[in-house]
């Protein structure tokens, strides 16, 4: 697959499939990732007054998050290709009264134009593991970046690592076709779990100082039970995209059900449902001007 396809397909699954499955279920999403994306932000040293590009900002947690960070005298640029998901993100920003803070952009961030040298930090939650042409990409995001600019991003780590998302679907599978499991550094959830090919990637676009930090800690899959959990795998991730592509009747859907189900039920806690998580936290900054 070319990487102009590859893209192509990825912009028409997070606008037709998965991003109003996201805007549904925003609320359990955020909550689900949020941790997370704090530790990024604090690894960035967000300060007032700067100007960050926030890529795949996705339905806005992150963009207001660094709007807040930036201040008044600040900026934020967010860019996804994913219009219900702006949608949803640029309600939120003027719910709270930020909307003057941050620019929304509807554009793939591999490819869109940005200002030289426009911004003081580069940061994504989740939002770069997609790149059909990571080199390309991170090239593109460098040369939005100030000379010594920063770059922070959280990726996650190897399937093997992230139970929380890979033992519903392994139930799942066996009652409904998944498609063939993609090469490791195929765009998608685990692209970036290698840690040498990012640093490599990051070096050829210029980037230096490249640092991983592996954060493993519960993820939470449902504060409110295994009924909250179960339905947040069924509208979202692999389950569901399988499930919809399937178009799966009754009697399969039920037999899905019921397997990830019991899957989540390994991961009851007091608080709730959590499961083993393993992410890295990328931090970098551009060549400055002296290289």
């Amino acid at each position: 697959m070319t990487a102009a396809s590859a893209n192509a397909e990825m912009i028409r699954y997070w606008n037709e499939a998965a991003g109003p499955s996201w805007v549904a279920m925003q609320e359990r999403l955020d909550a689900q990732l949020a941790a997370l994306g704090t530790l990024v932000r604090e690894r960035a040293g967000i300060a007032p007054g700067e100007r960050v590009l926030d890529v795949g900002c996705g339905c806005g947690g992150t963009t207001l998050e660094l709007a807040r960070a930036v201040g008044a005298d600040g900026r934020v640029v967010a860019v996804d290709i994913s219009a219900p998901m702006l949608e949803r993100a640029r309600a939120r920003a003027a719910a709270a009264g930020l909307g003057a803070r941050i620019e929304w952009q509807c554009a793939d961030a591999q490819t869109a134009r940005f200002a030289d040298a426009g911004f003081d930090c580069v940061y994504s939650r989740f939002g770069v593991m997609f790149f059909a042409d990571p080199p390309a990409a991170f090239t593109n995001l460098g040369r939005a970046l100030r000379p010594g600019g920063r770059l922070a991003f959280v990726c996650w780590q190897g399937r093997e690592r992230n139970p929380w998302m890979m033992a519903p679907a392994l139930a799942a599978m066996q009652h409904v076709a998944f498609p063939p499991p993609p090469p490791p550094d195929a765009p998608g959830p685990f692209a970036f779990a290698d840690a040498g090919r990012v640093r490599e990637i990051l070096a050829a676009a210029g980037f230096v100082d490249v640092t991983h930090e592996a954060i493993d800690q519960p993820m939470p899959l449902g504060n409110g039970g295994l009924d909250e959990a179960l339905e947040l795998f069924l509208a979202v991730g692999p389950v569901g995209q399988a499930l919809r592509e399937a178009q799966a009747g009754p009697e399969q859907r039920e037999r899905v059900v019921a397997a990830v189900r019991e899957a989540l039920a390994r991961f009851e806690t007091p608080r709730g449902i959590e499961a083993p998580a393993s992410a890295w936290i990328v931090t970098a900054r551009s060549r400055g001007a002296g290289g």
